[in-house]
């Protein structure tokens, strides 16, 4: 399902440039760099618009476009023999980068892996926030800061069979969102 998008370049940068350039700060640590990815991925993107099936919000291809670049990038800094780790995840002689932290066995793979977990959990932040308020709260407490469920049932004041259900019905609703953001 092809579509003929008509979106303005102008604002495609605008809406979404910001955003992609914290995104790539946060795997780059060279800003430069990271300018000249982002970049890449919005000519990329306007010359491959008439693809955009809108299977996604356009940031999220937006993104998966970048995340391409940025591994991309690091196989091409491979094949010339450089260490991934010293050319682009250290600023200024700075250590402790997230990739330092994976060892020094890291891998490609082990990279493509720590992005896709991360969009995962991007992904999932979205559909969460769709769900009603108390809903998010009860789930947060419950899987992120993993409060017991009395403590739930006190601070939400709701009995623990309507914990059952809420958690229950949360689940419910974020696989049908991320069923549908991922097209299965």
């Amino acid at each position: 399902m092809r579509t003929n998008l008509n979106i303005d370049p102008g604002a495609l940068v605008d809406d979404h440039s910001d955003y992609l350039l914290s995104f790539a700060m946060t795997k780059l640590e060279d800003i430069d760099l990271a300018k000249d990815l982002v970049q890449d991925t919005f000519v990329s993107a306007l010359t491959k618009l008439d693809t955009f099936e809108q299977r996604s919000k356009i940031r999220t291809w937006l993104t998966s476009i970048l995340n391409r670049k940025i591994i991309d990038h690091w196989r091409k800094a491979e094949t010339r023999y450089t260490d991934p780790v010293s050319s682009f995840f250290k600023s200024q002689g700075k250590k402790g980068c997230w990739l330092d932290t994976m060892g020094k066995n890291a891998t490609l793979k082990t990279i493509e892996d720590t992005i896709s977990e991360e969009e995962t959990v991007e992904e999932l932040m979205v559909c969460v926030e769709k769900l009603p308020i108390k809903w998010r709260g009860v789930v947060a407490a419950k899987y992120l800061d993993e409060h017991s469920s009395e403590d739930i049932c006190n601070e939400y004041d709701i009995t623990p069979s309507n914990l059952w259900v809420i958690v229950h019905r949360a689940k419910l609703v974020l696989r049908d969102c991320l069923q549908k953001t991922w097209n299965l």
